[in-house]
């Protein structure tokens, strides 16, 4: 299949690229910055794309089997002031509309769209399990994953099959937010955020990239799904096992009002979450490599 992801020069899109490439996929990358992507893919070819514009993305899509849409500005890069949570919602809703609308436009559109959300889409919800079929909540990063997801679903009326899948905290040990969260426990001043008790749903990257290579293959797939491994945990958890794997303690807790004091509203990244299941995912079959945290920590940090 020839996959086009944009957004691929990040994280999460060099992890599926790589995974696509091992099964013998052929992708084409879509970056903002294409000269920072230089020597970071194998074979794929990357292309200079605004995340805004319809008009480059035509000639691009033309023989594509699939879109992989990843792009958006990173969350957690600056405090959110209303500017900054404009930029964040424009980059998200913008780019998806301008896929959408390059589908619709070409003859021959690709077969499926696989499209990034967030379990932000379901707002704090305590100890509730959460699985697809949960309504969305009510606050700034719900109401962002409502919109996201609204721009492409016109897509579905075209016959083209769409794929959502929200994701939990993404996992890495070269990239992303984890190297930041250790930093604490490397200094010996590590332990749990507010109370301890909010919990996160994350997952390796591995398993990120292992499955929207899953959900773009399996014909069957089609709407939302979670991708988070199947154990989540609570903050306070998650700080034991991260001690744990580090072999440092985990018993200096971070006051909310402190963490709002530094971050203001980017603190509910920290101090609120969801429980969420992939549930969906499980019932086609997919299989975790890495389904609980600690095994996963270990394998990427060592």
């Amino acid at each position: 299949m020839r996959i086009l992801i944009s957004g691929g020069s990040g994280l999460v899109g060099r992890a599926l690229a790589r995974e696509l490439e091992s099964a013998g996929h052929r992708c084409d990358i879509l970056s903002r910055a294409p000269q920072q992507s230089l020597g970071a893919f194998d074979r794929a070819e990357v292309h200079p794309w605004d995340a805004r514009s319809v008009e480059p993305l035509l000639d691009l899509m033309k023989g594509a089997d699939a879109v992989v849409h990843l792009a958006g500005e990173n969350l957690g890069a600056g405090l959110w002031t209303e500017r900054r949570k404009q930029r964040i919602r424009d980059s998200r809703v913008d780019s998806t509309q301008a896929i959408a609308e390059a589908i619709l436009r070409i003859d021959t559109p690709p077969a499926v769209l696989v499209q990034a959300s967030a379990v932000g889409f379901y707002g704090p919800r305590g100890d509730e399990e959460v699985a697809e079929d949960a309504p969305a909540g009510d606050d700034f990063l719900a109401m962002l994953c409502r919109d996201w997801e609204d721009a492409s679903e016109r897509v579905s009326a075209a016959g083209v099959r769409r794929v959502v899948v929200r994701s939990g905290l993404v996992l890495s040990g070269s990239g992303g937010v984890l190297p930041r969260m250790t930093l604490p426990f490397r200094l010996f001043v590590g332990g749990p955020a507010g109370s301890g008790r909010q919990w996160i749903s994350w997952i390796h990257l591995a398993d990120e990239a292992a499955a929207i290579r899953f959900l773009v293959e399996e014909h069957s797939a089609k709407g939302v799904f979670n991708l988070t491994a199947s154990s989540p945990v609570t903050n306070r958890e998650f700080s034991r096992s991260l001690g744990k794997v580090l072999h440092r303690p985990s018993l200096l807790p971070v006051p909310a009002f402190a963490l709002r004091g530094v971050l203001g509203e980017m603190a509910d990244l920290v101090l609120t979450g969801q429980r969420a299941v992939p549930r969906r995912l499980l019932d086609l079959g997919f299989r975790f490599r890495f389904p609980d945290l600690e095994s996963a920590l270990v394998d990427l940090l060592g």
